[in-house]
């Protein structure tokens, strides 16, 4: 007679098996949080090589419109892309450097002076002293140390930028080197739809990027215009602030327009009223006019998600993540619309056949 098998002494199969699930749970949240805290360690580093890519993007866009006109081949159109680029820059530079760093230096000079001047006008009327008021009931070092932490950045501003030059010469010279890389890593049956998504990502941000150029330009010459028949000094500064500031949306406009009124003050309150409005005129001719052209290369980007994202990458680091909130933004809203809504569609056209 065959005696019964005996199991041995010790855990069951199920238990087992949940010990292993447990194991395996436990393994995908640490690698979850060592991959975040990498992320955050290196989120500066993602966003310079983001901002890397706006400039090769800058440079093939600037070669498509060279190569169109001269029905040239391409390496030659990127070549004369990137250099015209330095040499238009080197020359702007040459003839208007030494006056923008006498009214640069003028205005950091006169800005105490302009601020007090601004306080003894506001406070002649009864608004104006409310204002002073609480302006001056805030706490000065708290202000500054939000602001340090606001616009500081992990390697310095002239480290990022050199970084970042080099980074988008990089992209610039071989753009398929690297786009070949990233498709790559993408399973087989799914490297069509990842040719389809860099091709729509390429064309949405060579869009914003001709759009943002082209208001910031329109901005920059129309505030020097208005500046200069004012007749407030250092109009030229103050209109390259404005240009360069509307690559901040939202925000940057508000910013530009604080110098300028402030200085308006020293004339009077009427001339500082005057610089007021003539920036809302013009941001509201950008807002309207500009702004719809650019959204027509590009897509329609919500109002309040563009403030979410420039207050979130504002916070997490500083004024280069600012900068670049619109096209992550843009760069996401492509990412959601490709992989996830149009599949859904897909799917639910399937099913209704």
């Amino acid at each position: 007679m065959v005696e019964p098998r005996h199991r041995p002494i010790g855990k069951t199969d199920q238990e087992l098996s949940f010990a292993h699930k447990v194991w395996i749970v436990v393994g995908i949240l640490a690698l979850s949080v060592c991959l975040i805290l990498i992320l955050r360690v290196a989120f500066n580093v993602l966003l310079m090589v983001f901002a890397g890519s706006l400039i090769a993007v800058f440079f093939h866009g600037f070669a498509d419109m060279i190569q169109r006109l001269t029905h040239w081949k391409r390496a030659p159109c990127v070549i004369i892309s990137v250099l015209g680029t330095f040499a238009l820059l080197g020359t702007l530079f040459w003839f208007m450097g030494n006056t923008i760093q006498h009214q640069v230096a003028s205005l950091s000079d006169e800005f105490p002076k302009v601020v007090k001047a601004a306080q003894s006008k506001l406070q002649q009327t009864t608004w104006g002293a409310k204002i002073v008021e609480k302006a001056s009931s805030y706490d000065s070092t708290k202000l500054m140390t939000t602001a340090q932490s606001f616009f500081s950045t992990s390697f310095g501003v002239l480290g990022d930028l050199y970084i970042i030059l080099f980074l988008g010469i990089f992209f610039t010279s071989a753009p398929s080197l690297y786009k070949n890389g990233i498709i790559k890593l993408v399973p087989p049956p799914a490297k069509a739809q990842a040719h389809a998504v860099m091709d729509r990502l390429s064309f949405v941000l060579k869009g914003w990027m001709k759009g943002m150029l082209l208001a910031m330009c329109l901005i920059a010459t129309l505030t020097f215009t208005g500046l200069s028949i004012i007749g407030i000094p250092m109009a030229l500064t103050l209109a390259l602030l404005a240009g360069l500031l509307n690559f901040i949306p939202n925000f940057g406009p508000l910013m530009a327009m604080v110098p300028a009124v402030l200085l308006g003050f020293l004339d009077s309150t009427n001339t500082a009223i005057i610089v007021a409005v003539m920036y809302i005129l013009i941001q509201t001719l950008e807002s309207n006019i500009i702004t719809p052209m650019v959204q027509k290369k590009m897509i329609d980007l919500p109002p309040a998600l563009t403030i979410i994202s420039q207050v979130l990458m504002g916070t997490l680091s500083g004024v280069l993540g600012i900068l670049l909130a619109t096209p992550i933004l843009a760069v996401v809203i492509v990412l959601i619309d490709e992989l996830y809504v149009k599949r859904q569609t897909e799917d639910t056209q399937i099913e209704l056949e």
